[in-house]
């Protein structure tokens, strides 16, 4: 992992000033952190891919929206099982999903 790229992205997260970074930085940067520390970032990433997929960026990309999902839920399935965000956010994710496939 590139340093120069965690460091950018803690302190775009850090500048931020809100508990879950929003915008279009937001994939990057958390994607970037949960590769550094997944139990830290990994919640928030899901959450970030699953309003990404609701957004209307990728509202006419119906691939697009269900390979954010698919990620949101690999992401929140691979946290610790003691992770207290975990149940949460999976649970947020594979309604998302399933959302997703029955539309």
């Amino acid at each position: 992992m590139n340093q120069d790229t965690v460091l950018r992205a803690r302190v775009l997260l850090l500048g931020s000033n809100r508990r879950v970074l929003r915008g279009p930085d937001a994939l990057w940067v958390y994607r970037v952190l949960t590769q550094v520390s997944p139990e830290v970032y990994g919640s928030k990433l899901a959450h970030v891919l699953v309003a990404a997929a609701r957004s209307p960026r990728v509202r006419e990309l119906p691939e697009a929206r269900a390979a954010l999902l698919e990620e949101a839920v690999a992401v929140a399935a691979a946290l610790d099982p003691a992770n207290p965000f975990r149940t949460k956010v999976l649970a947020k994710a594979l309604e998302a999903l399933r959302e997703e496939t029955a539309g």
